[in-house]
């Protein structure tokens, strides 16, 4: 058994690979299952609703309401990434390169 905490990268592992699994799953089932069924305009809809819950979330200030809202907006872009078999490690890798002194928008 491991003891040690999960990583942020071992969380984000572990849901992706999940919700690439869930694109076999039954939509009946799993709510993921059901997002990947209907396809990707309605996964893109998910992304903008939550994206926009967290801004209001945001825009009102309660912190929990913010991390709980975050939580969903990322949930939803990672079934995004899976639907459209875009490795989450891409994302991570292109959040890895802002750090570099040369990019511009470090």
């Amino acid at each position: 058994m491991n003891l040690d905490p999960p990583t942020a990268d071992t969380i984000l592992s572990r849901l992706y690979q999940r919700l690439v699994a869930r694109r076999e799953a039954d939509p009946s089932t799993s709510y993921v299952a059901g997002l990947h069924a209907k396809g990707l305009d309605k996964i893109l809809e998910k992304v903008g609703e939550e994206a926009v819950e967290t801004l209001l979330a945001a825009k009102n200030g309660v912190p929990e309401a913010i991390i709980h809202e975050t939580a969903d907006l990322w949930f939803h872009s990672l079934v995004m990434l899976a639907h459209l078999e875009i490795p989450h490690d891409r994302v991570l890798e292109e959040l890895v390169k802002r750090f570099e002194p040369e990019h511009p928008s470090s």
